[in-house]
């Protein structure tokens, strides 16, 4: 006799904000843009490369809005400082990654 299958768990989509969120099925888990596969470092990728949100939402074809692009870099800055604007200690930055 076969050994039953193991159900697959279903899997969790998390929200990260109000614009961005994380789901297994969805790039593997990376932060996206809800209802969209644009990952939170494509976004942030453009802002270090010097594009102006005007031009990010324009490139993208409206599918990134302002406010979701501020959100981006909020969440990306709680995650590299603290409350008081410190950088994280290693472990933590560690564990983030």
């Amino acid at each position: 006799m076969k050994p039953a299958k193991r159900a697959k768990p279903l899997a969790r989509r998390i929200a990260l904000g109000e614009h961005i969120v994380t789901d297994p099925d969805v790039c593997h888990g990376k932060p996206t843009f809800k209802g969209t596969r644009i990952m939170v470092w494509q976004i942030l990728d453009e802002l270090a490369h010097g594009m102006t949100p005007e031009e990010i939402v324009k490139a993208w074809g409206g599918r990134v809005s302002r406010v979701g692009i501020a959100e981006c870099v909020q969440l990306a800055r709680r995650l590299l400082l603290d409350k008081r604007g410190r950088l994280r200690r290693v472990e933590d930055l560690r564990r983030a990654a």
